[in-house]
């Protein structure tokens, strides 16, 4: 989050000089997706950089001393910085932006959310998924999916909200134990408290959600603007515009509104469950 937060208020300083990345990268005689990368939050400029844009974009006293002490808190290594042989950069800095949320929105199409998978389905998932892993590189993304879930254990934990298609439910994924499992898990999560969830059935036709799975990121502070993020084989994709949340935000609503009631859905995964042959 702090790396995020530094992101934006460096993105501020250089819109308040009026210059745009390309002039700024000449300036200092950066590439310009250097400046890209710091200003979208993938990658933290180092002590002296940060004095030569902060020299560059006029910034004194205070504000200089709190965006110092920003950058250097941003530096501060989160528990995934040792995953990093696994991780992708880009998945990095979802991690960072979720363990900072506030309200998490989560459509999923074809799988349980990861926050709420059991340890024997993420593992069956992460095998049976687009990359070709290695046994040791499935057991470390294991550990990040697993660590991820620690968020909803804190005290300040965040509100979520899941809808998931039917197909998710349906799908056997590992064996049919495992898949029992995880739909009684599911159940326990929402009878947990913060954490509601819905299914969309099969009788619901096409929905809002056909298009693909996404989440929505929603932080307390407002200074901190809501993220939508979007993965696919291609990259992982965030958007931030305001008019792509409000998109977003509009077909979640849609997708609450086809989907059965949070008490209605719960009777559909007892009764999945029940019947996992």
């Amino acid at each position: 989050m702090r790396a995020r937060r530094l992101a934006l208020e460096l993105t501020n300083c250089r819109n308040t000089t009026g210059l745009t990345r390309e002039e700024v990268a000449s300036r200092l005689e950066w590439s310009t997706s250097t400046i890209f990368r710091i200003e979208t939050g993938r990658s933290l400029p180092q002590p002296r950089s940060m004095r030569e844009l902060l020299d560059l974009y006029g910034v004194v006293g205070s504000e200089r001393e709190h965006l110092i002490q920003l950058a250097r808190e941003a530096r501060q290594p989160g528990w995934w910085r040792s995953y990093r042989d696994v991780l992708p950069n880009p998945y990095e800095v979802y991690i960072g932006l979720e363990t900072g949320a506030a309200s998490i929105y989560n459509f999923e199409s074809v799988a349980i959310p990861g926050l709420l998978q059991t340890p024997e389905y993420a593992r069956a998932m992460i095998k049976g998924g687009a990359q070709e892993l290695s046994h040791d590189e499935i057991e470390r993304f294991t550990e990040v999916r697993l660590t991820r879930q620690l968020i909803l254990s804190r005290q300040d934990r965040p509100r979520l909200w899941v809808v998931i298609d039917e197909a998710a439910v349906r799908r056997v994924i590992g064996s049919p134990a495992i898949m029992r499992g995880q739909l009684h898990h599911l159940l326990a999560a929402t009878e947990a408290g913060k954490t509601t969830m819905q299914v969309i059935p099969f009788s619901a036709g096409a929905h809002a959600g056909t298009s693909g799975s996404f989440v929505i990121l929603e932080f307390s502070d407002l200074a901190d603007p809501h993220v939508v993020y979007v993965e696919t084989l291609a990259g992982d994709l965030y958007l931030e515009e305001s008019a792509d949340i409000t998109d977003y935000t509009i077909a979640f609503e849609r997708l609450r509104a086809t989907a059965l009631s949070p008490e209605d859905s719960i009777d559909l995964v007892k009764n999945a469950a029940d019947n996992m042959a």
